[in-house]
């Protein structure tokens, strides 16, 4: 709730505080004016945390330089021809801030790309309505402190709800990342969106296409890290926009027919998505959002419909939905342009997701555990949680169970792990020596007989080399 006392109280301090102080009054000192604008603005009346500070002025580029240089242990112009000019201001006790001050905008689209037609503006008003929404188009003018608002965004903040500053088909046809802004901000703030603004999303959602996968994706992974991503998800689905990008997530939404009942594999998803977040704050408090965990929850099922066969009976099947969601999520992470890594450990866990479920239909060897642990490389820990969040029945006893086979997974994996180093299973034997044993040169034939002695490696554990060596020579005398 926006105690609105409060949030002045911040907005003074912010503008007030000795960095602040001293760009304000340098800009003002050159005949020119100064703002904080944007989310610093919006974050400070919430009392929410602000890392850097993005300031809009009058002052042109070169102008912004000859102005911050005197203060700054540093600057960059990367963004000159954007207007920006990125600079590191000391303060107090060895303390610095980080600032970005950009020119008043006055932009024109084209409406065929994002790429505007950079103008320079002369107002701060201006400026401002141009923004994406209302809560983020105030500024706190310096150095004497005076809050622009010219289209209603403390008002919109005590109501907590996001819409645009004019005419939404406009906002979103100039710029149409601000679609997915709208479902990141909803989650970060726990907003509401505006009827016609979310209208407006579903109207123009196919527009999305003109964004580069580049920006799409950004603007996926600021969602998932918030610490509700949900409802934003919801927003996405609800209007059409994550078909344009991520048709996966609401084909999820399989019909369920008279005689076929199932559970419903969205919500089910959306559950698992939040339970993930959920443990992992319980299990590493403190540690920065694991998006390719929450991106592995929400993908987890993407293989369920094109999987899906209705069983004589009534029943309902998915066989081989996890390598099939596997591949389906490697295609779609290519097209977004997510990293390797990230493609590489979401595709692992959503193949491997259903791996622990036979565990708790029957107690695995020690083998059977070795193996679970290798094939999970250094994605076990995810794993772990994507299991466990992966449960969402509502029959207690059932739950109760699966929790109780995971936690006795988990202890012997710890137990195993003691005593073996598990986590760099290998044979007792490497490569070289293999050719040495065998009399072989580098070849087919050493891959094998490494196969053979991991094997042997994860079926009886640590036998000793001596033993390793002897298996291994009557294991290529009986192969003739």
């Amino acid at each position: 709730m926006l105690n609105m006392a409060e949030g002045l109280d911040r907005l003074g301090a912010l503008a007030t505080s000795p960095i602040m102080a001293r760009l304000g009054a340098a800009f003002a000192e050159a005949g020119f004016e100064l703002a904080v604008v944007g989310g610093p603005v919006r974050d400070a009346l919430l009392g929410r945390t602000t890392n850097d500070l993005d300031l809009t002025t009058n002052a042109r580029p070169d102008d912004i330089l000859r102005i911050v240089k005197p203060l700054a242990t540093a600057t960059w112009d990367i963004g000159r021809a954007f207007g920006t000019i990125g600079a590191k201001i000391p303060g107090p006790a060895g303390t610095s801030e980080q600032v970005e001050i950009t020119t008043y905008r006055a932009d024109s689209y084209d409406g065929v790309t994002r790429k505007p037609t950079v103008a320079f503006g002369d107002r701060l008003e201006d400026d401002l309505t141009r923004r994406d929404f209302t809560v983020g188009a105030m500024a706190l003018r310096l150095p004497v402190p005076a809050l622009a608002d010219p289209t209603g965004g403390v008002e919109d903040l005590v109501a907590g709800i996001l819409r645009t500053p004019g005419d939404p088909d406009v906002s979103f046809g100039d710029d149409p990342l601000r679609m997915l802004r709208a479902a990141r901000f909803a989650s970060q703030l726990g907003f509401t969106v505006a009827a016609d603004t979310l209208d407006a999303i579903a109207r123009l959602r196919a527009t999305i296409g003109i964004v580069s996968p580049e920006r799409v994706q950004a603007e996926l992974v600021k969602l998932l890290a918030t610490d509700d991503p949900v409802p934003g998800i919801r927003i996405l689905v609800d209007t059409g926009l994550m078909a344009e990008f991520l048709p996966e997530v609401p084909a999820l939404r399989l019909e369920v027919d008279e005689h076929h009942h199932h559970k419903d594999v969205y919500e089910h998803s959306l559950t698992v998505l939040q339970q993930a977040i959920d443990l992992e704050h319980e299990r590493h408090p403190g540690a920065a959002p694991d998006v390719t965990l929450r991106l592995a929850a929400l993908l987890h099922d993407v293989g369920k419909p094109a999987t899906r066969k209705l069983e004589p009976g009534g029943g309902v099947s998915f066989h081989h939905h996890d390598v099939k969601g596997a591949r389906l999520a490697r295609k779609r992470l290519q097209a977004l342009r997510f990293d390797s890594d990230t493609i590489a450990a979401v595709t692992q866990l959503i193949e491997q997701h259903l791996r622990f479920f036979g565990y708790a239909e029957g107690a695995w060897t020690d083998a059977a555990v070795r193996r679970y642990v290798r094939d999970a490389g250094d994605q076990l820990e995810r794993l772990h949680i994507l299991t466990r969040a992966d449960v969402t029945t509502r029959n207690a006893k059932k739950a109760a169970r699966l929790r109780r086979a995971y936690d006795d997974i988990e202890r012997r994996i710890a137990e195993l792990a003691a005593q073996e180093e598990l986590d760099s299973i290998r044979p007792e034997i490497d490569g070289n020596r293999i050719q040495e044993i065998l009399g072989i040169a580098p070849g087919r034939e050493v891959g094998e007989a490494y196969r053979f002695l991991l094997d042997l490696r994860l079926d009886e554990g640590v036998i000793g080399p001596d033993a390793a060596e002897q298996r291994l020579r009557a294991w290529w005398s009986a192969r003739g």
